[in-house]
C-alpha cells in the first residue's frame, strides 16, 4: 500500500493509486469529491436513494477503469461529474422508459382479461362459418381461403391456382355471395 499524504497528493496522482489497487486512494478521492457528485446526482435525479447509488456506480466505475481518467482532457472533478450526469440521465431515460412500459403493460393486461362470454361467441360463429364454407363449392371455397383466410392478393391466388384473375376475383364473388346465404340459414348475420 502508498502511504497517502492528503494535502500534496494530486487527483491525478490518486487515481494512479486507484490503478495500483489502493483503497485508501480511492477513499481520498471519496472524500475530496464524493459530496459533489452526490448533490450532482441529487439534483438531475431528485431521488436521494437513486443519487446515492449514481455516485456509488460513478466511483465504483473508477476503481474498475481508472485509466478512463485522463488528466490531460481535464480535472478529475470534471470527470467524475461528467460521468455523474452522464449516468443521471441515463437512469432518468431508463426509469422513463420502465414507466411507459409498465403502463402500457398494465393497459394491455386489462385488455386481455378474457371476457368468456365473448369468447364462446367467436368460437360458436366460427364454427358456423366453416359449416357455411363447406357448404359452397371446392373451387369457391378454395380461393377465398387462400385469399380472406391465407392473406394472398388475387394475382398470388391466381398464381397458385394457375388460373386467371379475373376468374379469381368471379369466383370469390360469387363464393362470399353464396357464403352470405348459407350464414342466414345458419343465423349468423354477414358482415
Amino acid at each position: 500500500m502508498l502511504y497517502l499524504d492528503e494535502r500534496t497528493l494530486e487527483d491525478a496522482e490518486l487515481v494512479g493509486g486507484v490503478a495500483d489497487r489502493d483503497e485508501s486512494a480511492l477513499a481520498e478521492i471519496y472524500r475530496r469529491h464524493g459530496n459533489q457528485v452526490f448533490g450532482l446526482a441529487k439534483r438531475v435525479i431528485r431521488d436521494e436513494e437513486m443519487a446515492r447509488d449514481i455516485a456509488q456506480d460513478v466511483f465504483v466505475s473508477l476503481w474498475k477503469k481508472p485509466e478512463a481518467f485522463d488528466a490531460s482532457r481535464g480535472s478529475l472533478r470534471t470527470f467524475l461529474l461528467a460521468k455523474t450526469h452522464s449516468r443521471s440521465i441515463d437512469v432518468i431515460r431508463s426509469e422513463s422508459s420502465r414507466r411507459i412500459r409498465e403502463e402500457r403493460d398494465g393497459l394491455l393486461r386489462a385488455d386481455s382479461v378474457p371476457n368468456v362470454e365473448e369468447e364462446v361467441w367467436q368460437v360458436t360463429v366460427a364454427s358456423k362459418v366453416r359449416t357455411a364454407l363447406a357448404t359452397i363449392p371446392e373451387r369457391e371455397r378454395d380461393v377465398i381461403e387462400l385469399a380472406y383466410f391465407g392473406g394472398l392478393t388475387y394475382r398470388e391466388v391466381a398464381v397458385r391456382l394457375g388460373v386467371a384473375e379475373g376468374t379469381v376475383k368471379s369466383r370469390i364473388r360469387s363464393g362470399l355471395s353464396r357464403l352470405q346465404e348459407s350464414m342466414g340459414q345458419l343465423g349468423i348475420a354477414a358482415v
